[in-house]
């Protein structure tokens, strides 16, 4: 095996960089892709290790006046740094970090604080530190999303202590702020160490804490489905005919006809008689999911949905991994939906 958790990666069609965060079957790694903020499953094929990655260039003719003579510069590879973040893989809530500090020796002297909001909400936050011989700290500020708020440090020796930290939280909404939600937590030592993880937005390995998890507004219409919500998201896209005569795709029967979503439950596709194995029922469902994707890329809608369901998520990581190799696809996310719950990926082309 090439890889193992911790490698340093590159994505082959990307070159973007990444790390290998956890291994999965069938050949496929979680890797953390920094500069997007994103955790995604991909195929091992689909890497390469950091030390065997060669940038491509390409050669660009500059003249440099007066003279009329040609010199090669050569640019290097740069990926785009993105503004969408596929965040449904990663995605926690309201988190605590404990981030280590180190002196000389390389010993742990102290911990840097953050409370973490990875979620598309913005909330308002109170946190108070109780500490025996201390005075109580406490804070309040505002969490936008996707964004840390640094708290007061706290020592190596303070955790024998057993600190105890009291956090409230709002959502901020149209409508005000809405429910208060509370925990109270105590750093245990003992536990304490056992809570390693890569935090996201910082990056990097911290003592991870999930304060609130459940931060999904419920003021979503029960008939606001993902078939509704799509008609209601799918716009029109202009095209050029020749002689730059414009037309719209609606006028189309084809495009008027295209269903946004499509049911990749394996009980909705039309399939073959007889019993089919486990990867069989899989083959027919990418198969499925291929088709679309090609008729929904030529039609060039602006989005669709990919209901795939939950289970054990090979489905959904197969169709991720499929996606980020596709240059038409913009981006894509597994969001929360109120009908639909994790079961669909939204693809954005």
């Amino acid at each position: 095996m090439l890889f193992a958790i911790g490698t340093k990666v590159r994505l082959k069609h990307t070159g973007d960089h990444g790390e290998v965060t956890k291994m999965l079957a069938d050949g496929m790694l979680n890797v953390w892709i920094p500069a997007q903020e994103m955790e995604i499953p991909i195929f091992e094929e689909d890497l390469i290790r950091e030390q065997d990655y060669q940038a491509p260039v390409a050669k660009v003719k500059t003249s440099a006046a007066p003279a009329a003579t040609i010199s090669e510069k050569v640019v290097q590879y740069a990926p785009p740094a993105s503004t969408d973040n596929y965040t449904a893989f990663k995605s926690q809530g309201i988190q605590l970090a404990f981030d280590p500090k180190y002196d000389i020796e390389g010993l742990t002297t102290h911990y840097q604080v953050f409370l973490l909001n990875d979620t598309t909400s913005e909330f308002i936050f109170s946190s108070q530190r109780n500490l025996p011989n201390e005075s109580t700290r406490k804070t309040h500020g505002k969490l936008t999303a996707h964004s840390s708020y640094q708290l007061a440090d706290v020592l190596f020796d303070q955790l024998n202590d057993t600190p105890t930290y009291e956090i409230e939280c709002w959502e901020v909404t149209t409508a005000g702020t809405g429910n208060k939600q509370q925990k109270t937590l105590k750093i245990k030592a003992k536990q304490f160490f056992k809570k390693i993880k890569i935090a996201p937005l910082l990056d990097r390995a911290v003592h991870l804490y999930v304060l609130f998890d459940n931060l999904v507004s419920k003021k979503a219409n029960k008939e606001d489905d993902l078939k509704s919500y799509t008609q209601k998201n799918v716009r029109p896209v202009q095209y050029q005919k020749s002689g730059n005569q414009k037309y719209n795709v609606h006028d189309v029967e084809e495009y008027a006809n295209f269903k946004g979503e499509i049911d990749l439950h394996i009980e909705n596709l039309p399939s073959r008689k007889g019993k089919m194995s486990s990867s069989e029922k899989l083959q027919l469902q990418l198969n499925h999911f291929e088709q679309y994707m090609d008729k929904a890329i030529r039609l060039g809608v602006p989005r669709i949905y990919v209901i795939h369901g939950i289970g054990k998520g090979k489905l959904k990581n197969m169709i991720a991994s499929r996606l980020i190799q596709m240059p038409e696809v913009k981006t894509f996310k597994n969001e929360y939906h109120p009908r639909y719950g994790w079961g669909a990926t939204e693809v954005i082309f």
